[in-house]
This record gives structure tokens, C-alpha cells and sequence, in this order.
């Protein structure tokens, strides 16, 4: 699906003032991530309007936190972070597990929280919960 055929709420309005702060972050006309969450900080707006904004302006989000996508010359961005290197602690696929809804899907968010949970990269979760086969749904970008 490309952006123009990404679906916006039927009343979403473009907000100048955070489609001014989303172009001053892009980098090479995308938005990386983390870049997205800070301009939502700083605007005291969800994540998800920023993604929805960036969506509106066409501009592509990228270096997803989780390492899901965005990362050039890698299909995932632990390849790059060398994830599998590292000791997957006890519990974490445990944690996973738990924190799948009812259809199956992982979402982000309750990434993050067993990330900060374990002490580990985000993308260490993603990466175990990846290679055990669980969907991730929903970004809190609307990425996906």
C-alpha cells in the first residue's frame, strides 16, 4: 500500500504547526522514528497524529525502533544493531507471549513496555518475538 492509498480519519485536518515541525526532522525527505515521538513530545500530541501527519505530507517513516523497517541494505535493523548476538534474557520469550491479543497481533507499545521491563534494546524484542513467528499490529505510527 503506498501512502496515498493509506486510509486518514474522514475529519483529519493537517496541523501546520506539526507538519512544520515533521519536514524540519526529515531526513532525506523521511522521518525516521524516534524523530516522530519527539516531535509528539514536544507538541503534547499521540504518536499516531504524527504518523497520520506524515502520512498526509507523503513522507515515509523509516528506522523503526523495533528494527522492523526502514534500514537500507538490511531487511531488519538488528541485522545492523548485531541482535543476535546478544543473551536473550530468561522470560523474555515468556513476556512475548503474554503480551499477544486475543488475534494474534503484538503491539509496539507492549514492545517498548517489556523492553523497558528487561532492560534491553527495543529491538531485541522485536527480534525475539520475530523469529518465533508473532505479528507485530499495532504501530503507534500507524505505520502498520
Amino acid at each position: 500500500m503506498t501512502l496515498a492509498e493509506k486510509p486518514l480519519p474522514s475529519d483529519f485536518v493537517i496541523d501546520e504547526t506539526l507538519a512544520a515541525a515533521i519536514r524540519v526532522h526529515c531526513k532525506k525527505g523521511k522521518l525516521p522514528c524516534a524523530s516522530a515521538f519527539v516531535i509528539a513530545r514536544e507538541h503534547g500530541v499521540t504518536p499516531l497524529l504524527v504518523g497520520q501527519t506524515a502520512d498526509a505530507l507523503q513522507i515515509h517513516l523509516t528506522r523503526c525502533q523495533l528494527g522492523l523497517f526502514g534500514y537500507p541494505g538490511h531487511t531488519k535493523g538488528w541485522a545492523a544493531a548485531k541482535i543476535a548476538e546478544r543473551a536473550i534474557p530468561e522470560g523474555l520469550e515468556e513476556a512475548i507471549r503474554a503480551a499477544v491479543d486475543s488475534d494474534g497481533n503484538f503491539a509496539c507499545v507492549k514492545a517498548w513496555e517489556i523492553a523497558a521491563r528487561f532492560g534491553i534494546p527495543k529491538m531485541q524484542v522485536a527480534y525475539v518475538a520475530d523469529h518465533t513467528g508473532i505479528r507485530f499490529s499495532p504501530c503507534q505510527l500507524g505505520a502498520f
